[in-house]
């Protein structure tokens, strides 16, 4: 191909030169021609005449030829030029295309297999050896020898990773089950290994092996480069996707959260938009920054504001279009030293993965390895929330749903323990779902314990009680109004009202279909209550109530709380919060009602502070 290439060259080269040289004598003869004629006109005239005429003609001359000659030296240049191009090799583009059919395979030198790779090859060569001697053995005894047996490899690429992986995609659930559970097990590949697998598995397989414990990370591709815009940041997109959400089914909370986040901005991006600027084309203006905010203060309120609106189901597939999946998994990649953004990131794809119709597009943009690697955490907070979304992902082996506040703390992998009874945890006022049931606050501690935990039912339950399903609930709460809040929280902060949502959510967790035991604290008790209430006058949660086994309230006012009461007494004042008035005694009627549900079939155990003097 070189030498081709080098024939055409010079074969263009002599053209050129060629051409070069018939211009040049044309255009000598057509000078000489002009020349003479000139010549002999002023050869005719007078001794005055020949020189005035002589220096008209050559003016004449210098006025229509040297144009012609500029021309004429400009377009053969070009011509030149053009026809080298067109003649000349890069090399360097042939270069690039050669090394776009490459395949780059990343080696791992032999110390850093260690063991595994050690006696994977000795089994190998163990092989190799046994199918030589039966080989061997059968042409002495002139045996009938299954050629299909002496052409299979050790190698397990060849073999027994094609297998599992045709089993990995069977119609039959038990038998794709079993095989993904088996490729989770395989640690002593090689690296190109685990990344032909990785482009040749499905979604499903890919979840599967997500949600199975130490499983490589290698098994998932690497997510997509995400695509880049010029002139923008992560604020300005992240405006964007929350404007392009449309306002219908938006309660007030989730107008409010959304305007909070477009008010926090800085000053230089205020005045960029030209003074007010309205989310959705009406009615949520927000005025300017009187002072520069941290972008990443800005972040997390547009986060916070994107997580409501994915509770919404339309919302969920505008977020989708717009390119949501890929600026959160940009966001989640700059912002790995905040946790606060990363937990907010996590649990709108935790919502999301609530619709099945949105599973491809979450698999496809590159979200399993990153929730596998999540899952791996050292923070609790983090793996429990990457943990519910694999679950609502997975499919297969889980028929369950975990709405937004539900937590799946064990088994938070795919487990073949047969489940026998469910514990949930409810916190109380200003509690969450992990904090309340830590150990102890590690900052605080004076001998550095090896065993401590930041949650305890996830550490100590779970290893002392594998069979059990262990859910963690979580819900705001707050002991004044001094803060802004939404307009209609009042209502929702109330005992009727988060009763009622929260057995909703459990109802969709599978809770009531296997016996429950609930663990409350303070305030939390009080919500069982009215919860399991309420499940006893409907018909369809009425399996919640007749599966309840036991109710374990930790520090629970059953009859009120004397700090309610001073808090309503200076309410001028401290402005207490809805929860803290239904707290104060007298508007506490729950017990006597619990008594007699409880009486026959339940056991309720009930634990106090007690203050020693």
């Amino acid at each position: 191909r070189r030498c081709g290439h080098t024939a055409l060259r010079c074969s263009g080269l002599r053209l050129v030169r060629k051409l070069q040289q018939q211009l040049r004598a044309g255009l000598a003869m057509s000078l000489t021609a002009r020349w003479l004629c000139c010549s002999r006109a002023l050869a005719w005239a007078g001794p005055a005449a020949k020189g005035r005429s002589r220096w008209r003609r050559l003016r004449k001359i210098g006025k229509y030829a040297g144009p012609v000659i500029v021309g004429s030296c400009i377009f053969i240049t070009y011509e030149i030029l053009a026809l080298g191009e067109s003649v000349s090799l890069d090399t360097q583009a042939v270069e690039q295309e050669k090394l776009k059919s490459y395949i780059y395979v990343y080696t791992i030198p032999l110390e850093q297999q260690g063991l595994e790779g050690i006696t994977n090859k000795a089994r190998k060569e163990l092989h190799r050896a046994v199918k030589r001697l039966v080989q061997i053995t059968a042409e002495m005894f002139s045996w009938p020898l299954d050629e299909h047996y002496m052409k299979l490899d050790v190698e397990d690429h060849e073999s027994g990773l094609w297998l599992l992986l045709k089993r990995t995609q069977s119609a039959v659930k038990p038998v794709r089950v079993q095989a993904v559970q088996e490729l989770a097990k395989k640690h002593h590949w090689h690296d190109y290994q685990y990344r032909t697998l990785a482009q040749a598995c499905d979604q499903k397989s890919s979840i599967g092996l997500a949600r199975s414990q130490d499983v490589d990370l290698r098994f998932f591709l690497r997510p997509p480069l995400p695509k880049v815009i010029e002139n923008s940041c992560i604020e300005d997109e992240l405006r964007y996707l929350l404007a392009s959400l449309p306002q219908s089914e938006v309660d007030q909370c989730v107008q409010y959260f959304t305007s909070l986040a477009l008010r926090e901005s800085n000053q230089s991006l205020s005045a960029q938009r030209g003074g007010l600027w309205c989310f959705g084309g009406n009615g949520l203006p927000y005025a300017q920054s009187l002072s520069s905010v941290p972008s990443e203060k800005v972040e997390s309120f547009c986060l916070q504001a994107l997580a409501k609106h994915s509770k919404v189901p339309s919302h969920c597939d505008k977020i989708v279009m717009n390119g949501g999946l890929q600026l959160l998994q940009k966001i989640y990649q700059l912002r790995h030293d905040s946790q606060k953004i990363q937990r907010n990131i996590i649990r709108t794809i935790g919502n999301l993965a609530l619709h099945e119709h949105l599973h491809s597009a979450i698999a496809q943009s590159g979200w399993i390895g990153i929730l596998a690697e999540a899952m791996k955490s050292p923070h609790v907070i983090q793996a429990s929330h990457a943990a519910r979304a694999l679950a609502n992902l997975d499919r297969d082996t889980v028929k369950e749903k975990y709405e937004d506040g539900v937590y799946i703390l064990h088994p938070q992998y795919r487990t073949s323990q047969p489940i026998k009874a469910d514990v949930l945890f409810i916190h109380g006022l200003l509690g969450a779902a992990f904090k309340t049931w830590r150990q102890k606050d590690h900052s605080n501690m004076e001998d550095k314990d090896t065993n401590y935990t930041e949650c305890w039912p996830k550490t100590w339950l779970a290893a002392d009680c594998p069979s059990l399903r262990i859910l963690s609930v979580e819900y705001d709460s707050n002991l004044s109004d001094w803060r802004s809040k939404c307009p209609v929280e009042d209502e929702r902060k109330s005992l009727a009202y988060r009763g009622r949502e929260l057995l909703t959510k459990l109802k969709a967790a599978g809770v009531g279909d296997r016996p429950v035991v609930w663990i409350a604290h303070s305030m939390g008790g009080l919500l069982v209550k009215k919860m399991l209430l309420d499940a006893s006058e409907d018909p369809e949660m009425r399996s919640v109530v007749q599966n309840t086994q036991g109710i374990v309230f930790y520090s629970v006012p059953h009859s009120g709380s004397r700090l309610a009461e001073y808090s309503v007494s200076a309410r001028f004042l401290l402005f207490p919060s809805v929860e803290v008035k239904e707290l104060s005694k007298g508007k506490i009627g729950l017990s006597d009602q619990l008594d007699l549900l409880f009486l026959c079939h339940s056991v309720c155990m009930s634990f106090v502070h007690l203050n020693c003097v």
